[in-house]
């Protein structure tokens, strides 16, 4: 496998050096900066004062620029074969090779399902845990309970969809997994993630708003010195819990300072991704829905719909949430095509919020259960209950 120090290489070139001109400063060979960089070897200790200094950092912050391995091909996995049969071999390239193993589940996340997903997620997260518990090497283990704080959290996730969100405690335990290893490593971004789907399973699961409510206040709390994206997107959920109680200015204070996390986001958050404006238009239409003003939710739902073409599970849970709103102003046949959409894109997925909705809006149909476009929406249900 082809392994690199990337975080080592920019830190290099932000101090003026091209591989052979530190070499020289440094009194090694051309070859053996080349190897500090692959992730073949390290510098020594005696060395490693020296490196600090030509970068202008700390010892810590070189230490992490060398923990730091990214794999740029992965095809073989002979090293961790040979790591599973003798973990305390275990080094940071077998961790690199899982953690982009698990990267690249949780990427099709979005995409595939959460039963085609819950096997290789899971066989990821048993070597990762295996491997942490046995490893000799301090550094070793410690980047083995970052990377098994991910891995918990994803199988957390996987593992209440599957069920269609009825197996909390199973998830729950993943989650609280994922919390005691970020809290090992001192990772608040991971801490607060992990906090914030416990949060889910309270808000969606459990129907405990006010549980739901403290946790997702918890991660906000958490997330606030590392991460405006993690604590926007817990305030998001602090408003729905309030929306499911009825709690309108509660639940549009919490939407506001959610809001102004926008204007903190920076380039150094790495969990930007997960707070865009399309995520915080899918739960204020949410909001809205739970308040009964469903006149308010429709248009935000619209666009967020729209926009959220390449997320599937995301764009279920919109289009579903859509299609209640739609139901509940008495437009019956703008929310049949919806409802349609919503059906297309859970059958792709298999799971998620938007399964729930899907039946959600489909208990509500009811009232019209005699009428042909219900009829049919009915037996679609039916037919994606009898796939499930």
């Amino acid at each position: 496998m082809a392994a690199k120090r990337i975080r080592l290489v920019q830190r290099r070139k932000s101090a003026g050096f091209t591989q052979e001109s530190l070499a020289e400063y440094l009194g090694v060979e051309r070859s053996t900066v080349g190897r500090w960089e692959s992730a073949e070897t390290e510098p020594q200790a005696w060395l490693r004062p020296k490196i600090a200094r030509a970068f202008q950092v700390s010892r810590d912050e070189l230490q992490a620029a060398l923990d730091d391995v990214t794999i740029i091909q992965a095809q073989s996995s002979e090293r961790v074969n040979y790591a599973l049969e003798n973990p305390a071999s275990a080094d940071l390239l077998v961790v690199a090779y899982l953690h982009e193993r698990l990267r690249q589940v949780d990427e099709s996340y979005d995409q595939a399902s959460s039963t085609s997903l819950l096997g290789p997620a899971g066989v990821i997260h048993g070597q990762v845990r295996f491997l942490r518990e046995n490893a000799a090497n301090p550094r070793v283990r410690r980047a083995l309970y970052e990377v098994e704080a991910d891995s918990a959290t994803l199988m957390g996730q996987l593992v209440w969809d599957v069920s269609q969100r009825r197996d909390h405690r199973a998830s729950l335990g993943y989650f609280e997994e994922a919390v005691s290893a970020a809290r090992h490593v001192r990772d608040p971004s991971i801490e607060s993630y992990a906090t914030l789907r416990m949060s889910f399973v309270a808000l969606y699961g459990e129907k405990k708003p006010a549980r739901g409510v403290l946790l997702a206040r918890q991660a906000a709390e958490v997330a606030e010195p590392a991460s405006p994206s993690l604590t926007g997107l817990s305030l998001l959920h602090v408003a729905e819990g309030y929306a499911m109680t009825g709690a309108l200015k509660e639940c549009e204070d919490a939407l506001k300072r959610a809001e102004a996390q926008f204007d903190r986001v920076n380039d150094d958050d790495v969990s930007a991704e997960y707070y865009t404006i399309n995520e915080f238009n899918r739960l204020a239409g949410s909001c809205y829905l739970f308040l009964d003003r469903p006149e308010l939710a429709e248009p935000i739902l619209r666009t967020t719909t729209r926009a959220l073409v390449s997320k599937k599970k995301s764009q279920a849970i919109a289009l579903g949430n859509l299609t209640l709103a739609l139901l509940r102003q008495g437009k019956l046949d703008e929310a049949a095509g919806t409802m349609h959409r919503t059906i297309d894109a859970v059958e792709l997925t298999r799971g998620g919020g938007g399964l729930n909705l899907a039946f959600s809006a489909g208990r509500e149909l009811r009232q019209w259960k005699r009428e042909p476009w219900a009829q049919d929406i009915n037996d679609r249900l039916l037919a994606l209950m009898a796939a499930m």
